[in-house]
């Protein structure tokens, strides 16, 4: 089959579908790929990048007469809809629950419609998220903006002329974008804090080295799709006042809050913008959709209050380049299992629940929304791992109950007939090992890793032990006291040098 792929009109994104390295991915499935000359010009990938992988370049009327499958980032605009042939297969971004109308369209040319904004939200689908890719390059590219329009140091420095500190950035939302915003922040040298109603967001953003700021309702804003929830009233009030807060002692907000299907959520009021200082700035990644602040204005940078509110909604496409290479491996990903067999025919297989997900309109027949996703063959794996896993500590503590009763009578045993002398050496041997097992796994591994004090722990023991015996009469007991010693020692000096050697890892 062949696939067409156009210049990007819509906004003037600077994006191209499909790079040149991934096109040899195409060409692999055995794909012949067309492409408008100079589609790719903005991205950086020239007309002969293309066709040294074997892509035909050609005008935009020859793509539209030659292909059956259309891959673009923007869903098409009317006159691009008008001219892909009926019965054609579509993939880009389609925004279903926003654009019902444009799915009747579809239907109408008897279309199927692969939407990429629909990938469903789970592990195996992860490598053809085009949203989190997307989202990842616009949380860097957002604090790259902020800088520009902030004016100073991110980082702090002292100089000569004096101390520079560094700026305070709070990020609203930890999703994808938000943990590329804090990465990039943190390189950058600011100081760098970070709210989100996912309970599970906090150990992502402490990783990270950023500070997780919390309200003291206990609610959690985890759903099933992988995006927040709507949070209660209570809950949104004292999120505001936080936000409140944070505005008077921060220099830049980058906010990312997004709910699907419905408008951004509204959580930097008019009355926080002028909490702000001069000079401050906001990126609100949601502005598209609305925005987060509610003088956001869309595309645009405004300035209110002498704070500077960047509107963009076109992050990604101020990184051409690189946006264009992710999301054609996002696309290539998905050609992967559309095309199991490897011979250029694509099969809209709806027993595979990512493309099931995915497919909004099948052969002019409108299939959104699909069908909740059912436990996957790896939870129910998982779920029958769990159940033998219980069984086997079923299992152990049954084992471990009948060595305890032969343990207890073999020691009843050999109380009766043994000497008395034996049972007060045999009683000092049991407490001695129960001492000394307490005593080495209760270190604090403050120094080592917990092997190494473990270690280091028992070989501190038999330094002791050595040293105790150094006053014995006995020349053979001095002689292995002493090589228990220099033996112990070098294991402990060793200890101290591996885990120095291990923390300069970790040291820039």
């Amino acid at each position: 089959m062949q696939i067409g792929i156009i210049k990007e009109t819509v906004h003037n994104d600077t994006r191209v579908a499909i790079s040149p390295d991934v096109a040899k991915k195409f060409v692999k499935f055995g794909y012949e790929l067309f492409i408008e000359t100079d589609a790719g010009n903005n991205a950086n990938f020239s007309n002969e990048n293309y066709r040294d992988v074997g892509v035909n370049v050609v005008s935009l009327d020859e793509v539209y007469r030659q292909s059956e499958i259309f891959i673009k980032i923007h869903a098409p605009s009317e006159d691009e809809l008008s001219k892909i042939p009926d019965g054609s297969t579509l993939v880009s971004m389609v925004w279903p629950r926003q654009n019902e109308d444009l799915l009747k369209k579809y239907a109408d040319k008897k279309l199927s419609v692969i939407a990429m904004d629909s990938i469903p939200r789970i592990s195996r689908a992860q490598k053809m998220d085009v949203l989190s890719s997307m989202s990842n390059i616009s949380g860097y590219r957002a604090v790259v903006e902020a800088s520009s329009y902030f004016g100073r140091f991110l980082g702090g420095q002292i100089t000569a002329a004096g101390k520079i500190n560094p700026a305070k950035v709070l990020i609203i939302g930890a999703g994808v974008a938000g943990l590329s915003a804090i990465g990039a922040a943190n390189n950058m040298g600011a100081i760098v804090r970070a709210f989100d109603t996912r309970g599970d967001a906090r150990e992502q953003v402490e990783s990270m080295d950023a500070e997780f700021l919390e309200v003291k309702i206990e609610e959690d804003g985890n759903s099933d799709n992988g995006y927040a929830k709507t949070m209660s009233k209570e809950f949104i009030e004292a999120e505001m006042a936080l936000f409140l807060e944070q505005a008077k002692e921060v220099d830049i907000i980058i906010t990312t809050a997004l709910i699907p299907g419905k408008p951004a959520p509204k959580l930097i009021t008019k009355e926080m913008v002028q909490a702000m200082r001069k000079g401050s700035v906001i990126v609100d990644l949601a502005s598209e959709q609305g925005g987060n602040c509610e003088l956001t204005v869309k595309g645009e940078v405004a300035n209110e209050y002498g704070v500077s509110i960047v509107g963009f909604y076109d992050l990604p496409a101020r990184l051409p380049e690189q946006a264009s290479q992710l999301y054609g491996s996002n696309i290539a990903h998905l050609f992967d299992d559309l095309t199991p067999n490897k011979d250029g025919e694509i099969n809209i297989d709806f027993d595979d629940e990512v493309i099931r997900g995915a497919t909004v309109v099948k052969n002019g027949e409108i299939t959104f929304p699909p069908p909740p996703i059912k436990v996957s063959r790896v939870a129910k794996r998982e779920a029958k791992e769990e159940v033998v896993v219980k069984e086997k500590k079923k299992s152990m503590i049954s084992s471990s109950f009948v060595a305890l009763v032969v343990v207890s009578a073999l020691t009843l045993y050999l109380g009766s007939v043994a000497p008395s002398e034996f049972l007060s050496h045999f009683i000092v041997f049991v407490l001695s090992c129960f001492v000394g097992y307490q005593v080495i796994w209760n270190i604090t591994p403050a120094l080592h890793t917990p092997l190494m004090s473990v270690t280091n722990a028992i070989s501190g023991i038999i330094v002791l032990g050595g040293l105790v015996q150094m006053s014995s009469s006995s020349s053979l007991s001095i002689i292995v006291a002493s090589i228990a010693i220099f033996i112990a020692t070098i294991n402990i000096v060793g200890g101290f040098f591996v885990t120095n050697k291990t923390l300069k890892m970790f040291q820039r």
